[in-house]
């Protein structure tokens, strides 16, 4: 069981949004899908849905097509959040249920279950527009996963968060996903994205510039990252052989270096200048990884 995006083109007049995207996305896993603004993310996302016709391709879910007799099927955290600010928590989640086959009395325990884990029990009959943005969120969220769906589809999910209510959200996300839920998400926050999931696909103008396992893309991206800490200038380290780039810090500087062995050159030329306190060698960061890949396209 898994979703299928086969050969998915997606055209507005003369402008490409989707250039035949392949992905397979395995069940019960967290898949990471990002890209800059205007990489095609939210476009795929509307054809998975069966909100956009496709121009090309086919998208399947447990080999079936996807379509509004499965929306029953999915749940939808849209970027642009879409609740009734006149409606109260409970009116307007009982709705949205409904809209997903659930019966009131399915619904309401599900809703006080959620609004217990997210702290919010009082807001029960509060209308939305008397929430905070961030708890705004939570209810959206609450709308996209009330009825189980077996495949959720989260586009940034932790926008406008604090970082307490991230980590609720986080947990949340965790804990669908060992009940066997599918989650594809989008995020701009790479930290998140490493610790949330396996595999990833970053697109570039429609196309995938990076796929697979993060720790695949990790190992074959080749640089590593070395942090120095020291009691002395470090500045000369910006013209050593090996070193692509130098950033200045408060007790010393961070290097993106073009492979380990630079690590061992850069150690032996810091002998005897005086007293180094951190020398710590590391894997290329996804942020890393996601700027070399997307930044040339934003300057």
């Amino acid at each position: 069981m898994s979703l299928v995006i086969d050969h998915v083109t997606k055209r507005f007049d003369n402008f490409t949004a989707v250039d035949q995207l392949n992905l397979t996305i395995p069940k019960n896993e967290i898949f990471g899908f990002l890209g800059g603004n205007g990489a095609g993310k939210t476009t795929t996302f509307r054809m998975l849905l069966g909100l956009l016709a496709m121009t090309e391709g086919k998208i399947t879910w447990n080999n079936e097509t996807i379509n509004y007799e499965k929306s029953d099927l999915i749940g939808y955290l849209p970027e642009e959040r879409g609740l009734y600010p006149k409606l109260t928590v409970k009116n307007q989640i009982i709705y949205l249920a409904k809209l997903r086959g659930m019966s009131k009395q399915d619904s309401l325990p599900e809703l006080e279950k959620w609004l217990e884990r997210f702290k919010v029990p009082e807001y029960m009959n509060k209308k939305v527009e008397e929430l905070s943005k961030g708890n705004q969120q939570k209810i959206q969220f609450i709308s996209a996963v009330i009825h189980k769906p077996e495949l959720l589809i989260l586009d940034e999910p932790f926008s406008g968060l604090d970082p307490v209510n991230v980590e609720m959200l986080k947990e949340a996300v965790l804990d669908l996903k060992e009940a066997g839920t599918t989650i594809v998400f989008s995020s701009h926050q790479m930290a998140t994205v490493e610790e949330l999931c396996e595999n990833l696909c970053i697109l570039l103008k429609g196309k995938p510039v990076v796929e697979g396992s993060l720790r695949e893309i990790k190992r074959s991206f080749g640089k590593k990252n070395l942090l120095i800490h020291a009691d002395y200038s470090l500045e000369f380290l910006k013209e050593f052989p090996g070193v692509a780039k130098y950033k200045r810090l408060n007790e010393g500087c961070e290097l993106q270096i073009e492979n380990e062995a630079v690590s061992q050159e850069i150690f032996n030329g810091l002998q005897n200048r005086g007293f180094l306190r951190k020398f710590e060698l590391e894997e290329p960061s996804l942020n890393d990884i996601f700027i070399e890949k997307v930044g040339a396209s934003y300057e």
